[in-house]
């Protein structure tokens, strides 16, 4: 009843939001790592991004908290960390939690934004009455996440006539490239409807928060085929058809690994090198289709007239491993899970910014709310949001708001409660990562030296890779300690909820 009252109130309260206020355009992807053009990777097709980055702040050392979908998204969308969120799996709602939280969207729909979700925003598809978190938006989400929405979907219809283009026999249907045009998939439904719904917000009196969530590059890797064709036939991309370092680091902690289980229950022995190739391109393809769709949602912000007065984010949710040290999909801490593209343009500011400061995806949230001249707030009573605005970096992309990033994941990899045994808990700084593993049963605020069940040091500078642990050298052993130190130092301010 209460929450009935304060909705009447927001509702009468929203002519305080001019018309004149910023709208957000809130883009995400899914599993994309830092592999775009504008982030140096040319033989990546992705033109509507680079475009983007060129007109943007764009962020070369922005981190996730943890490398899965549901407490990366439940943490960047509530401004706080998994710990003091109790979210750190993929089955549990942060409602569950914390029923009483404000979500960033939520905020912006209490101050008079009208705020809507088209695709995977939120993640929690598990509990079907609290999908989409529909008390964050102002209208139903459209095309959210559910358990099967992101199976191949093409239309038998599109496909009489064609020759079998699929490489399902030899992938076990992880991948796809039949010639069927983009609104055969999800994604393209997506970017459809997004267009069609900025035609809508423009007529509103009042400034709107729009979230599109793409699923692209998260599997299975079914892109329409003319995005596989961009990466056929050229001899230049065979160096990135195959990983580098395909082997397990040999002093890496057994810990680190997990099975993949996403992509490698499909299998049933080790994929071989042309399994590989052929899941590397689709992975490619499915980021230059994701680009396309982007490519169409800024194009209609720019030919309604909103791109002068719209806040524009684009991020991903985590990274992904492509066979790399032997690890497929995400659930790690190393640089490719953890590391996320993130690029924020604002009316009004320098274009073509990049900056080295480090990020963090729970800074959106205060970021955004200092944007648009809101009023802080705090998600739990008596809890301010954790992240940092990053607008001091937007003004000024040599300024610095975080000095190191940190993430965590869980082991084993999807575990249930009682079968949790660790936690890892890793740092990235100017030049190293750092990596604590913790036993589960600890106490994980401030475990003895027996409940450290494994460590990892690398030196980003010499191996950029993260393929020489070097925790167990002498050489490095003062490294280590003030690493341990610093981590110990970042984990004391949060507080935890792990149970």
């Amino acid at each position: 009843m209460m929450r009935g009252f304060f909705n009447i109130l927001f509702a009468l309260c929203s002519s305080l939001v001019a018309a004149t206020s910023p709208n957000i355009l809130f883009i995400a992807s899914d599993d994309l790592r830092v592999e775009l053009g504008c982030y140096g990777q040319d033989w990546v097709q992705t033109p509507h991004l680079d475009k983007l980055a060129r007109t943007s702040t764009r962020f070369s050392r922005a981190y996730c908290q943890v490398a899965l979908c549901n407490p990366s998204r439940a943490s960047l969308l509530t401004g706080l960390y998994p710990d003091t969120l109790g979210v750190i799996d993929l089955p549990t709602h942060f409602r569950l939690t914390h029923p009483e939280i404000v979500t960033l969207p939520e905020y912006f729909k209490q101050q008079g934004y009208f705020t809507k979700n088209i695709g995977k925003v939120f993640h929690n598809w598990h509990q079907d009455d609290l999908n989409g978190d529909p008390q964050s938006w102002s209208a139903p989400a459209e095309m959210h996440y559910n358990a099967h929405i992101n199976d191949v979907v093409t239309p038998k219809t599109l496909l009489d006539g064609q020759e079998d283009n699929t490489v399902s026999s030899l992938l076990n249907k992880r991948a796809e490239k039949y010639d069927v045009p983009d609104d055969a998939y999800w994604d393209g439904i997506i970017a459809g409807k997004a267009v069609r719904a900025l035609k809508i917000l423009k007529k509103k009196d009042r400034p709107f928060f729009l979230a599109v969530g793409f699923w692209k590059p998260h599997l299975p890797f079914n892109a329409p085929k003319k995005y596989w064709d961009l990466y056929q036939n050229n001899p230049e991309l065979a160096p990135y058809l195959q990983p580098k370092y395909p082997r397990w680091p040999e002093l890496a902690p057994d810990l680190a690994k997990h099975p993949g289980r996403e992509l490698m229950r499909s299998f049933n022995e080790e994929l071989d090198s042309e399994q590989v190739a052929l899941l590397r391109q689709g992975y490619y393809a499915a980021i230059s289709y994701l680009d396309a769709q982007v490519g169409k949602v800024l194009e209609a912000l720019e030919a309604l007239g909103l791109e002068e007065n719209t806040i524009v984010v684009f991020w991903s949710d985590h990274g992904f491993h492509l066979g790399e040290r032997g690890l497929w999909c995400k659930n790690s801490c190393y640089e490719l899970d953890t590391q996320v593209p993130l690029m924020i343009r604002t009316p009004g500011q320098e274009r073509g910014q990049v900056s080295d400061s480090f990020a963090e995806l729970i800074d959106l949230y205060p970021t955004l709310v200092e944007l648009c001249g809101l009023p802080a707030v705090e998600p739990l009573p008596g809890q301010p949001m954790q992240g940092k605005s990053l607008v001091p970096v937007l003004q000024d992309p040599f300024a610095t708001v975080r000095q190191a990033a940190l993430s965590q994941i869980l082991r084993p990899a999807y575990s249930e409660k009682a079968d949790r045994t660790a936690m890892g808990y890793s740092l990235r700084t100017q030049d190293f990562r750092y990596t604590q593993w913790r036993s589960w049963t600890s106490d994980m605020r401030n475990p003895s030296n027996e409940h450290i069940l494994g460590e990892e040091l690398y030196d980003l500078r010499k191996d950029p890779e993260e393929v020489n642990n070097l925790a167990g050298m002498a050489k490095y052993e003062q490294k280590k300690n003030r690493l341990r130190n610093r981590l110990a130092e970042r984990l004391a301010d949060i507080p935890g909820n792990y149970q």
